[in-house]
């Protein structure tokens, strides 16, 4: 009787941030400029590492990874968010929306990794300086940037299989902004317990092997710092880490409040809120930390420009 009397939907509809037409357009103006600024600020940075060889170095190589992440993360979510505030109707049919979680879920993990690879490659610059080159070698910056992209996706192939398998009668209204986990767990109707179990040991083990490694690492690269009788020194092993220190507290921050609790603890309106943050606005912030806060790429910008305009 229960089967018989389930609807099955082919499309989800999204509530969206807000059901008021003024607002909608407001949005829909700070939203197009929050991604505009993401997309041009992380082509920009990977444009300006590719073409300044001073910048061929790994600790780079890792960040226009870390900006092609946000690039592609953004990108999963915003173009749909900002056709949806023109319409009256949010519909995004289920295959879609499966394949908007895993791209989404996919690109904020190999993140995840990537922050991590980067706090490795400061720990090894900063603590064992003499074999910097060798342990960090292009073989081996490749071979990290491969096995980011591998867990990441191999990860949301976990928790997407476990998603396909709920079941959502009668029940197709998503009162969010985009189909994430959280809100679509809120929504099935069938058991949720094997699924739970299974995103929460996968999420677990991904950020806390990823927090892990970042704590590690920057333990040792205090110790490191501290240790060094130069003031000048410190200063300068600070500054290099204090751009990744302020990425890395941002993203986890939000991670971990998002994702690290049980669906009974779920409120609607502050996850739309928290998932703003990290969706939107984290990928536009990065490579801004990254810019003004690192002389390295504030010097080759500064080239990129007065090249352009002594040649234009």
């Amino acid at each position: 009787m229960a089967v018989e009397n389930c609807t099955v939907f082919t499309d989800f509809i999204l509530l969206g941030l807000s059901d008021r037409q003024d607002v909608q357009q407001g949005l829909f103006v700070l939203f197009l400029l929050v991604y505009g600024i993401t997309v041009i600020a992380n082509l920009g940075m990977i444009l300006l590492i590719s073409i300044d060889p001073r910048l061929h170095t790994p600790m780079y190589y890792f960040l226009s990874n870390l900006s092609f992440c946000d690039v592609c993360y953004s990108s999963t979510i915003s173009p749909k968010m900002l056709a949806d505030f023109l319409c009256e109707q949010k519909k995004i049919a289920y295959n879609l929306c499966v394949v908007q979680m895993f791209f989404f879920g996919a690109f904020g993990v190999v993140d995840c990794f990537m922050l991590s690879v980067m706090a490795y490659d400061r720990y090894v610059a900063i603590c064992n300086p003499l074999l910097y080159t060798v342990t960090m070698s292009r073989r081996v910056c490749i071979q990290l940037v491969a096995t980011a992209y591998t867990a990441g996706f191999m990860d949301l192939t976990i928790i997407t299989y476990f998603t396909t398998q709920l079941s959502f009668c009668n029940l197709n209204i998503v009162n969010h902004f985009f189909c994430d986990f959280p809100p679509l767990l809120v929504l099935s109707t069938s058991d949720k317990t094997t699924t739970e179990i299974a995103s929460a040991v996968s999420c677990s083990c991904v950020v806390g092997c990823n927090v892990i490694t970042v704590l590690l690492s920057y333990s040792y690269i205090i110790t490191t710092i501290l240790r060094m009788k130069s003031a000048a020194g410190r200063h300068n092993a600070f500054s290099t880490c204090a751009s990744h220190l302020t990425a890395v507290a941002i993203f986890y921050g939000t991670l971990l409040f998002m994702y690290l609790r049980p669906s009974s603890s779920y409120s609607m309106d502050t996850d739309k809120v928290t998932s703003v943050f990290y969706a939107v606005v984290i990928p536009m912030l990065n490579p801004l930390i990254y810019s003004l806060r690192n002389k390295d790429v504030k010097r080759a910008l500064k080239k990129a420009v007065f090249t352009k305009l002594c040649t234009g």
